[in-house]
């Protein structure tokens, strides 16, 4: 096994049972786990993040899940920053560490680095999210086509999150978002072992399916209702938790709010399988074949 220091990313699909290859990996190899999860980094929303149990949290060491209140901000900078400090303490103690996460942005800021960005001051961002609580998203939406209509055309209009903050980045540079977007990378100094999972589609989608019956049966209505009162939150604007609350708003019954669900959650499943096409520096993993982290330990020792 090469004794370079090297971090095993991790990736795929919801559902793809990345996270339990993770722990199965990591407690092989004697480290821990960062996890690259854009929503599991907040306290409070265990079942619709899909955080890791706690059995599989006492059996390896998660860093950067379940540390923030919802109400707290967080980007991908921040992320990028704390979890190469982790992943660098982890490396010179353990000589390798393992990552994990299906968000896009995060895999990508621990990999490669992100854009350099000004930081959002506290005015800017108060001010654009009392406007954005008034005048409602198609506004948001709006007022990123008007100021930057490049980045418009190209962002997921879907993710309110990412277009919010397109905005507040460009109030407070005075500049377009896209101008800001250089694209570059940046070394690392350590090996970046990357894993991707993939799955035949209509496997995929069967699991997706059983997975969000299962976070149902163990309470996503209850959980979703405990922050229902802080839906504005942009912490809380993900899958699972939009369609409850449209069912607690009366615009969408029971059944179809958890169909909407499993259809949501499948065209997210989409974005991913699609994201890292032609990318040949994956190392593509088929989820139905056995011994899946003999073979993640096969690619940390330079065969395959």
């Amino acid at each position: 096994m090469s004794r370079v220091p090297t971090l095993i990313m991790i990736t795929g699909p919801t559902a793809s049972g990345k996270s339990a290859l993770a722990v199965e990996v990591a407690e092989r190899l004697g480290t821990e786990i960062v996890s690259a999860d854009s929503r599991q980094v907040y306290r409070g929303i265990p079942i619709v993040t899909a955080m890791p149990t706690a059995e599989e949290r006492a059996r390896v060491r998660h860093h950067l899940v379940d540390m923030l209140p919802l109400d707290a901000y967080y980007s991908a900078a921040e992320f990028e920053r704390d979890a190469l400090r982790v992943a660098g303490g982890l490396l010179e103690s353990r000589g390798v560490a393992v990552a994990v996460g299906g968000s896009m942005l995060y895999v990508d800021a621990l990999c490669h680095g992100i854009d350099a960005l000004p930081t959002v001051s506290d005015a800017v961002r108060a001010g654009l999210r009392r406007e954005h609580e008034r005048l409602g998203d198609e506004w948001l939406l709006d007022e990123l086509r008007r100021i930057d209509p490049e980045y418009y055309d190209t962002v997921d209009r879907r993710n309110t999150k990412r277009v919010f903050h397109a905005v507040e980045i460009i109030r407070e540079a005075g500049v377009t978002y896209t101008s800001l977007r250089t694209g570059a990378r940046r070394e690392r100094d350590f090996r970046i072992v990357k894993v991707l999972l993939e799955a035949p589609r209509e496997i995929l989608f069967d699991r997706i399916n059983r997975r969000v019956e299962t976070m149902v049966a163990d309470g996503l209505e209850e959980e979703a209702r405990r922050v229902y009162h802080l839906r504005h939150l942009n912490s809380l604007n993900t899958v699972g938790l939009k369609e409850m609350f449209a069912m607690f708003d009366g615009t969408m019954d029971r059944h179809t709010a958890i169909e909407r669900i499993k259809k949501n959650t499948r065209v997210y499943a989409k974005k991913q399988m699609t994201w890292r096409r032609g990318d040949t520096s994956w190392t593509r993993l088929d989820i139905t074949r056995p011994g899946l982290a003999d073979t993640v330990l096969a690619c940390l020792s330079g065969s395959k």
